[in-house]
């Protein structure tokens, strides 16, 4: 068994790993105008339209856009592309307005919490951070080698593959999975 002061030892060794390959994923922004608020971003990004149709039609295209500051885990078109595409047509019905919303605010925190943030609660939580989503549910941040693995109560998770896209009025991580809620 590993004694408690080695395994702090490896969740640092870890931890400054990671914030290597974080700064080399953060100095291109993923595309993404710092001065430009989450959803402006989102409209100009060529990897988010899947996203920006769910903001529109969850209704939440005026809070990403004028308030703030939030911390948005936001899944590609790829990572939209794992769910079928009759259940994302059926989640942009205007009358599952009310789900959609849900799944968005799954993946959105509030305040502007960096990935250098993330690994110093992981760090100070024994390799572990827990998160309030603003739709009121847990996620769990654990290390997986040197990603970043974002998990749910379910048991759903998501690996960052995108770091720190600084926006005027918060910060996106872009992740490889959507994590879907019970109810959706």
């Amino acid at each position: 068994m590993k004694s408690p002061s080695l395994y702090l030892l490896i969740v640092l060794f870890s931890c400054g790993t990671l914030s290597a390959q974080e700064q080399k994923k953060t100095t291109k922004n993923q595309g993404m105008n710092p001065n430009f608020s989450i959803v402006e971003n989102t409209q100009e990004s060529t990897t988010h339209t899947t996203l920006l149709a769910a903001m529109k039609g969850a209704g939440l295209e005026d809070l990403l856009r004028n308030d703030g500051p939030f911390t948005v885990f936001a899944p590609s078109d790829k990572a939209f592309g794992k769910i079928s595409s009759a259940k994302i047509t059926e989640l942009l019905k205007s009358e599952n307005k009310k789900q959609l919303s849900t799944l968005l605010t799954y993946h959105i925190i509030a305040g502007k919490i960096s990935a250098s943030k993330i690994l110093k609660a992981m760090c100070n939580g024994s390799g572990k951070a827990s998160y309030t989503t603003v739709q009121g549910n847990k996620l769990i941040a654990t290390m997986n080698g040197t990603d970043i693995i974002l998990t749910d109560s379910l048991g759903n998770s998501a690996k960052i593959i995108g770091a720190d896209a600084e926006q005027c009025n918060g910060v996106m991580h872009i992740i490889d999975s959507v994590i879907l809620p019970k109810q959706i």
